[in-house]
């Protein structure tokens, strides 16, 4: 009697612990988004920026108020200049971005997939890829003229090498078992680039997307100090020259917003093509 008594508390408590849920622990480090903070971070420093102009903390020479910026980009929004402007440096930015991208990754699957290609090319990459590309901008202008050829080849020309760069270390950086998984089943080299390489490659290309984005801004800017007539970079220089810091501000901000656009479309191709990884 005593024994079954001892058996059926056993079986009690064993059915008690199994029907206890066992947390996920699986989680894989997981950023969790937390969506408020963002605009409260930015509120904050706007709402300091306004109280140091108020006060007499930051001043007006320095650093004018957001109002008086604000004012100038709504001036520049009438006036019909911020399209001219935008335009401009969105369609050199475009052209050499793509095709700088385009080159980049072709060039780079070239390097890690061919010894001819890591023998002859990785060590010219090596060479030029230090070289401050705007110094070239004065070779690129004797060589495309004034125009825009020379400014989208500067683009291209900057964001080529850290595509190369990026797009060879994440083919490298696959998985070779996977590779030799494929190998053993009989795929095809073609199927192997295509099923295996490209996809275990692309998390890494597309972070360089983002590299090579903000380094084709930088150099998009640059062009257009040197030689342009509408543009962005054209516009924050002629308000640093009148020494119109509302202006420069609001030219700024331009910038800041087309930089966070584009980081916002390259966030939204890598939750596309990367869905496979939640």
């Amino acid at each position: 009697m005593t024994e079954s008594l001892s058996t059926r508390g056993t079986s009690a408590r064993s059915s008690s612990t199994a029907a206890k849920p066992v947390p996920f622990r699986g989680g894989g480090f997981r950023t969790s988004p937390i969506p408020w903070i963002s605009p409260v971070v930015f509120i904050g420093l706007i709402a300091f920026w306004h109280w140091g102009s108020t006060s007499g903390f930051i001043p007006a020479l320095v650093l004018p108020s957001p109002g008086e910026s604000l004012q100038a980009f709504i001036n520049l929004f009438e006036s019909g200049l911020l399209w001219l402007h935008v335009s401009a440096s969105l369609q050199r930015l475009l052209i050499g971005w793509t095709a700088g991208t385009i080159l980049g990754i072709s060039v780079g699957l070239f390097v890690a997939l061919s010894s001819i290609g890591r023998a002859a090319i990785a060590p010219l990459v090596a060479a030029i890829m230090p070289v401050p590309k705007i110094a070239l901008l004065p070779l690129f202008i004797i060589w495309f003229g004034i125009g825009e050829g020379s400014k989208v080849a500067t683009i291209l020309f900057g964001v080529f090498f850290p595509t190369v760069i990026s797009t060879f270390g994440a083919v490298d950086n696959v998985d070779r078992t996977l590779i030799r998984m494929g190998q053993s089943f009989g795929l095809s080299w073609s199927s192997i680039v295509r099923k295996i390489i490209f996809p275990g490659a692309l998390p890494a290309i597309l972070s360089g997307f983002r590299i090579s984005a903000s380094i084709a801004i930088i150099l998009l800017v640059a062009a257009e100090m040197i030689g342009a007539q509408y543009g962005i970079g054209a516009y924050v220089l002629l308000a640093g020259s009148l020494m119109a810091t509302d202006q420069l501000i609001a030219g700024v901000a331009i910038l800041s917003a087309l930089g966070l656009t584009v980081s916002y479309l390259i966030g939204r191709a890598e939750r596309y093509f990367l869905g496979w990884r939640t």
